[in-house]
């Protein structure tokens, strides 16, 4: 069938009817059921984790049982370094940075720099304190 002909003239027409949920409609279920999945989930896990601790319970299981126990040793050793208080994974400030890399730039407080990433503020200081890059590198 044509369009615009004596047979069926409406045929035109047809690509701009609406037909079926709109865009916004189907955004809104799908925010629903994400949702409902979301909860879902968070149920069923809390399900499973209660039948796990359960289960560790029952058969008086440990963390080596599990194959945990080098996790478990980080956290013991670390708690007990700390005299029991919990252990923050967060490096304390002040002080020199562990390097993954070569030390390029060192000051005399001991502060070191890779030169790689964002320049660190001790090494902003240095500069503006009238340093150079060459004035900071680390010998040896």
């Amino acid at each position: 069938m044509l369009c615009g002909t004596r047979i069926n003239p409406e045929s035109c027409h047809m690509a701009t009817k609406k037909s079926g949920p709109t865009l916004a409609a189907l955004n809104a279920q799908i925010a629903a059921l994400q949702a409902q999945a979301d909860a879902l989930r968070k149920k069923e896990v809390a399900e499973v984790v209660a039948k796990i601790k359960d289960a560790i319970a029952h058969y008086g299981l440990t963390a080596a049982d599990l194959g945990l126990a080098s996790v478990a040793r980080k956290h013991a050793k670390a708690a007990a370094a700390s005299g029991g208080k919990p252990v923050s994974k967060r490096r304390k400030k002040g002080g020199p940075k562990p390097s993954a890399r070569a030390v390029k730039f060192k000051d005399d407080r001991g502060n070191t720099w890779g030169g790689m990433g964002k320049r660190p503020v001790w090494f902003k200081a240095a500069l503006a304190a009238g340093k150079t890059p060459e004035d900071l590198l680390a010998k040896g």
